[in-house]
């Protein structure tokens, strides 16, 4: 059994960020001790290295609750953590084109930008029109 701050250093997870997993309901509420201290399990530190995998790759807290649903139910077909995934890349692929658009604006900007004087700054101009 591990108290929360070993934990916290075995899967590099902050304490505050295991309680909140706690009350949102992804890593189970542990045992205590009888002076009420936290006392959790290897299961509970496996847990929280795959919350905190799934959020490096920017998946959303309520998709990973669904993930961690699913990997508990070991034979059922993975077509739906497949379905989750390929969601969750169709929206960084759309993310992508926003950033890439936002950069080719900025950009074209920057290039128009003459660097004279504020009073004929291409950059703020474009920043205080309706567009």
């Amino acid at each position: 059994m591990l108290g929360i701050g070993e934990l916290s250093r075995k899967t590099g997870v902050r304490i505050e960020t295991i309680r909140y997993y706690e009350r949102i309901g992804l890593l189970a509420p542990p045992a205590r001790t009888a002076g009420n201290y936290r006392r959790y399990r290897e299961t509970d530190a496996g847990r929280l290295r795959f919350i905190r995998g799934a959020r490096a790759l920017g998946f959303p807290i309520d998709r990973i609750g669904t993930l961690l649903a699913l990997a508990d139910q070991r034979d059922r077909s993975c077509e739906d953590v497949d379905a989750i995934a390929r969601d969750h890349l169709d929206e960084i692929d759309r993310k992508i084109a926003d950033l890439t658009a936002l950069r080719r604006e900025l950009a074209s900007m920057v290039d128009a930008c003459s660097s004279r004087s504020i009073a004929r700054c291409r950059i703020l101009g474009a920043l205080a029109s309706d567009r």
